[in-house]
């Protein structure tokens, strides 16, 4: 498979390439201001429908914004949906569509990646998989040409994780963790349930799990190379589907963080 097509286009987000610029620029013009005007290293940033999380996803890549001209790889790490596995999911696409085009992979990070013993290559996690795939629009719209390191996380060992991520870090490559916070409780308990996850997140505390976060993994390992490198965290914005679209009784939680030197 040289391209991996659009599995979620129409329903997590429009499907129609004017109506997806439109949302997008939308979305990226009513972000909430980034604490620091230098550009983060890594953020975290919702997955969900865009009616839901994109005002938060917004938040997060609108930090990405003045890294246009000089980035050059993003990798994009979420969690699996729809099917369990051993380690870290890599892609045999070359090309990674939506209405906005095909954003290339970085096939070189990619063999990098593939050296890790946990990475393997497994096209049934991202066939259907929308935790990289409504990040893409964003990146797209702000980095034309940065390259793609796709991966889906399954059960996988922290140190190996943060030990993959550390490797390809690099000062042309910004890491999105994606993940959605506390999933399906009421409006109180899931806005004092995210507080206490975004408290250790920006502690850079790593005793998040997959109750407090969807990609738990992943925000792990982040927070691992984040102590390692002397980074620190800051929350741009952290809302609730009860505060963006639908009810109050049974909310997912969205947060978007940024990690700066």
């Amino acid at each position: 498979m040289t391209i991996r097509p659009a599995a979620v286009a129409g329903r997590f987000y429009p499907g129609v390439r004017g109506e997806l610029v439109a949302n997008v620029e939308s979305l990226l013009a009513e972000a909430r201001p980034a604490p620091f005007d230098e550009v983060p290293r890594a953020i975290i940033a919702p997955h969900a429908g865009y009616v839901y999380s994109g005002p938060v996803a917004g938040s997060a890549f609108s930090m990405l914004e003045p890294l246009a001209a000089k980035l050059r790889r993003v990798v994009v790490i979420g969690p699996s949906h729809y099917i369990g596995f051993e380690g870290i999911a890599a892609s045999p696409a070359v090309w990674f569509r939506t209405p906005l085009g095909d954003m290339p992979v970085d096939v070189d990070a990619m063999q990098k990646a593939w050296r890790h013993g946990v990475v393997t290559e497994l096209e049934t996690a991202h066939e259907r998989e929308h935790s990289i795939e409504t990040h893409l629009p964003f990146l797209q719209s702000i980095h034309r040409h940065a390259r793609l390191v796709p991966l889906v996380t399954g059960l996988c060992d922290d140190d190996a994780l943060a030990a993959l991520l550390d490797d390809l870090w690099d000062d042309q490559t910004v890491i999105c963790v994606s993940s959605d916070l506390s999933h399906f409780e009421d409006y109180d308990s899931a806005t004092a349930h995210d507080a206490s996850t975004t408290a250790k997140i920006l502690a850079l505390d790593s005793d998040i799990r997959s109750r407090d976060a969807c990609g738990a993994l992943a925000i792990r390992g982040l927070l691992a190379v984040a102590r390692s490198r002397g980074l620190k965290c800051e929350a741009v914005d952290v809302r609730n589907s009860g505060d963006t679209a639908g009810g109050r009784d049974r909310v997912v939680g969205y947060g978007a963080y940024g990690f700066w030197r």
